[in-house]
């Protein structure tokens, strides 16, 4: 049988704490460390955050390198088109298409006649700017899409020919962050009956080739 302390000699049983007592104060708690390293954390962060929006911002600002081209209005003046000239008659008359000129490209277009009367033929120039975004990631899909399949060597980065056999062609020319494209075609003219008639002239065969010299001498005047 298990005596009690007393009888045994041992010492007195203490009791337990009363509740309602009041216990000594608990010195103050020191704050955490890991409080202190995870506000430096976030204030880093915001830090390099700002930091690299302004640097993403002042790369922005630069734009993009156009490689002397600028926005040109008054296409037809730009482009000399001689080599048609000497294929398709006499240079007559020109006229000017939409002008667009905004941050973030610009396009002009024009439209040119050769020859006349009856062996009128006609040709138009389209000169797009992108100034923003790179056309080569979509110009081959777009050349696709338009059934120009011929690549051209020797013209821009890349060039595509739609061969249109005596009806003429066009090419498509991309050269940094500019596409131009020239388009050669038969006109139509009303005859002595009031009926609307193809006109006759020049086989368009092989025209590619006036096209091509025509279109490297407009891409060289497009950056003066």
């Amino acid at each position: 049988m298990i005596s009690e302390p007393e009888l045994e000699g041992g010492a007195p049983f203490v009791t337990a704490e009363v509740l309602t007592e009041e216990r000594p104060p608990r010195p103050p708690r020191g704050r955490r460390p890991w409080l202190w390293a995870f506000g430096g954390a976030v204030l880093a962060s915001a830090v390099w955050g700002a930091g690299l929006y302004a640097y993403g911002a002042g790369q922005r600002d630069e734009g993009v390198e156009l490689g002397g081209y600028r926005p040109v209005e008054e296409l037809c003046e730009r482009a000399g088109l001689e080599g048609l000239s000497v294929v398709l008659g006499k240079r007559g008359t020109a006229g000017i298409g939409p002008f667009l000129d905004e941050p973030v490209l610009s396009e002009s277009s024009c439209f040119v006649s050769f020859g006349e009367g009856d062996r009128e033929q006609g040709a138009s120039v389209t000169y797009t700017l992108h100034k923003k975004a790179d056309p080569e990631v979509e110009f081959a899909a777009r050349a696709k899409y338009s059934d120009l399949f011929e690549p051209i060597a020797g013209v821009g980065e890349q060039a595509f020919f739609g061969d249109r056999g005596e009806d003429g062609g066009t090419l498509r020319v991309l050269d940094g962050q500019a596409v131009v494209q020239i388009e050669v075609h038969r006109n139509y003219y009303e005859d002595e009956d009031g009926e609307m008639a193809e006109a006759v002239g020049p086989d368009l065969s092989g025209i590619d080739v006036p096209m091509t010299q025509d279109l490297l001498a407009l891409l060289a005047a497009l950056k003066k």
